[in-house]
């Protein structure tokens, strides 16, 4: 996620955001884009609007089955927003997911709304309309970095494509699947002599295996110890992932 501490979302236009059309070629456009400048965000949501589908409706009706998520859905609350608020996150008890992701984003000088920007620059894109599948798209767009909290990636290329993976089966995205792909092909050609590839796919079988994220009461989670909730939300910890050298997980993606 990058820095953009002025962000302020538009106004929210309401809008009928029917499932969008599947469109391949502007998706390997992308990624190839991606592949070649590791740090151009917007590609990344080129990649989700043009593979979306119908993965953001069924994601939130999946919401709307489940308890907790059926109570998010009512209250939709607009998590970048909870997640910029500094104050809250600094009244948040130590060791508790709230502060892990204060430290997170302080080491790394981000902001909340980053992704939010990047996620307008894409021309087609309806994620700020006033409609309950766009918060829930917002919803997903904003847990990226506490994603990365809880499942213990960093954001080095190699974190980032692992929480990517991660995703994949947490929410049915295609977009997911492709990025995720893409960097396990680029680093299988590497032949780093680690496991960066089947790092990739561990990240995959632990998105599988964890309790469904996108519906949790995440005010409540914040102020939850790290620890007790990745125990809660069967997340051991990435092995294969923390195996690599520091300096090669972020070799991946270097353009030549």
């Amino acid at each position: 996620m990058i820095d953009d501490g002025a962000f302020r979302a538009p106004a929210r236009a309401a809008g009928r955001l029917q499932p969008r059309r599947v469109q391949p070629l502007r998706a390997l456009r992308a990624l190839r884009r991606l592949i070649a400048n590791k740090e151009d965000t917007t590609q990344v949501f080129e990649i989700m609007n043009a593979l979306a589908g119908s993965s953001v409706r069924r994601g939130y009706h999946k919401m709307l089955e489940q308890t907790e998520g059926s109570r998010q859905a009512f209250k939709m609350i607009e998590l970048a927003d909870r997640l910029h608020d500094r104050p809250w996150l600094e009244s948040l008890p130590q060791n508790s997911v709230g502060r892990a992701y204060l430290d997170f984003i302080d080491e790394r000088n981000l902001s909340a709304y980053g992704l939010a920007s990047e996620s307008q620059k894409v021309a087609d894109s309806e994620i700020e309309a006033a409609h309950p599948y766009a918060w829930y798209a917002r919803r997903l767009r904003d847990v990226h970095d506490l994603w990365h909290i809880l499942a213990g990636y960093r954001t080095d290329a190699l974190g980032e494509a692992c929480v990517v993976a991660f995703s994949l089966p947490q929410t049915r995205s295609a977009g997911f699947g492709l990025i995720a792909a893409g960097v396990a092909v680029e680093a299988a050609r590497a032949r780093t002599g680690h496991p960066c590839a089947r790092a990739i796919l561990q990240a995959w079988r632990r998105g599988r295996r964890a309790a469904w994220l996108p519906g949790l009461d995440y005010e409540a989670l914040m102020a939850e110890p790290l620890d007790q909730a990745r125990a809660r939300l069967g997340l051991a910890g990435p092995t294969l992932y923390d195996q690599i050298p520091v300096e090669l997980r972020n070799s991946l993606l270097v353009s030549s």
